[in-house]
């Protein structure tokens, strides 16, 4: 049955398949959220440098979807309008994600074939030109692949197939995060970290090599004279952006407080169950065998929080679908809400505790608030898209998302390095947990913010 737009509603079958593509993308990201720590702290990172290397993810956002998502809506080839970027998003970052973890092997390959004294930070500087190269990919990918819905699924399916989204990143986080603790579980095997972003390689590459592959795009019909008009420029789609609606702005306000928040979750959670649960001191300044007193320690640490991870994503993964559901019933806003002001008192319950049940549960409450997050903001925007521009408006809409994470990676990176704990011998830490209370407070002032936007009636 089509509706007033000539588009056919989707099946629970057909929103399940257009939704496996995401599943990949988000298992590679969220391979690369909880390893990245680890990974670049053996290779000399302190906690500033590591919020610098994290401003790959925002700074690529913030360039990248614009433009992709701009580059998208004029795209016409037979394989598509969107298509061409997932793929080669997908493949590229695939082989990034590979090499990220060897970057120290490289460093030292390099220099053996240049015959060069390359510096003792050079695995370093690759790690974060490999998280670089990672963030494009990845963010060249989603902007064309949130697209997909206004261009294909029909008005009234907006909030469950973005809810469909948030569905496929809880079940793909949940796997990419639980896999090497399962089977540590289960089997006493511990899978390495390189053999964990190989995997994260695969499913990538994989899943959305299928959706290219199963997935048709809607052909958009252009008349001659909009072939003759001159192709809108960034800030041509800007201008119509922010000229929409008066609540495109209030919706952006939100987000931009709402991102600032969770990213203190996503960006220090496994250097928090590093360095303050399992009483990790911070080994950047320390020789090699210092570090190797703590690295059964740092390998517990790391299995612990991919399980929180897993645990977060799960509970996403479970109340996706009855979020969208409720949010088609009761409004996105007080769905949305409701689940910014409980996301935002789990923060604060973990800024206060080390032990390791607590932290679970609280990780699990907060999943509520991460799939309302995943999904209802984009319906919300959804209402003020103008047909044609959609690439550009996901695109403009990322740097929203993408801008508080500049913030987060520098300012709190920096405040959390000033906040050193002795831990005596010479040894000293971070209060890493501040995070969550500066987080739990400004997802407060995202609920708060959410109160003055205006939406339709749900039907």
């Amino acid at each position: 049955m089509e509706n007033e737009q000539g588009l056919k509603k989707f099946s629970t079958a057909q929103l399940l398949n257009f939704c496996l593509g995401f599943f990949g993308l988000q298992f590679a990201w969220q391979m690369r959220i909880i390893l990245s720590g680890p990974v670049t702290e053996s290779l000399g990172a302190s906690p500033l440098l590591f919020g610098l290397i994290w401003l790959a993810g925002p700074v690529t956002g913030m360039l990248v979807q614009p433009i992709i998502g701009a580059m998208s809506d004029a795209t016409e080839t037979p394989f598509g309008r969107r298509r061409p970027y997932l793929l080669a998003g997908a493949l590229f970052a695939s082989l990034a994600l590979w090499a990220f973890p060897q970057s120290g092997e490289i460093a030292q390959f390099l220099s053996g074939l240049l015959h060069l004294n390359l510096p003792v930070w050079s695995g370093l500087l690759i790690a974060a030109i490999m998280i670089w190269v990672i963030d494009a990919c990845v963010n060249a990918a989603q902007g064309p692949y949130r697209a997909l819905i206004p261009d294909n699924v029909p008005t009234e399916q907006h909030s469950i197939a973005n809810s469909y989204l948030s569905f496929a990143i809880g079940l793909g986080s949940v796997i990419a995060a639980g896999t090497a603790p399962f089977l540590n579980w289960a089997f006493g095997y511990q899978m390495s970290v390189k053999a964990q972003f190989v995997m994260a390689a695969l499913a990538f590459s994989l899943a959305m090599i299928w959706t290219c592959v199963t997935t048709k795009e809607r052909k958009i019909a252009r008349s001659s004279e909009t072939i003759e008009e001159k192709k809108p420029t960034f800030i041509d789609n800007l201008k119509e952006f922010f000229n929409s609606s008066p609540d495109v702005f209030k919706i952006c306000a939100m987000q931009f407080f709402t991102w600032l928040g969770v990213m203190s979750l996503m960006i220090f959670f496994t250097q928090f169950a590093v360095h303050n649960i399992f009483g990790v001191p911070d080994t950047t300044s320390l020789s090699e065998s210092a570090k190797s007193v703590y690295e059964q320690a740092t390998i517990d640490a790391t299995n612990f929080s991919s399980i929180g991870f897993a645990v977060f994503n799960l509970v996403c993964f479970l109340v996706s679908i009855p979020i969208g559901i409720l949010s088609s019933k009761f409004g996105n806003k007080m769905i949305h809400i409701g689940s910014l002001v409980i996301m935002a008192l789990t923060f604060f319950g973990l800024a206060a505790t080390t032990e390791k049940t607590n932290v679970m549960i609280f990780m699990g409450i907060a999943g509520i608030g991460w799939a309302s997050i995943l999904a209802l903001p984009f319906a919300m925007l959804s209402e003020h898209i103008k047909k044609g521009s959609e690439g550009a408006v996901m695109g403009i809409f990322n740097i929203f998302i993408a801008g508080p994470q500049v913030l987060v990676c520098t300012v709190m990176a920096w405040f959390i390095n000033k906040c050193t704990i002795d831990m005596g011998d010479g040894l000293v830490n971070h209060h890493w947990e501040y995070s969550f209370l500066i987080g739990g407070v400004l997802l407060l002032i995202a609920a708060i913010s959410a109160l003055t936007i205006n939406e339709k009636q749900p039907n």
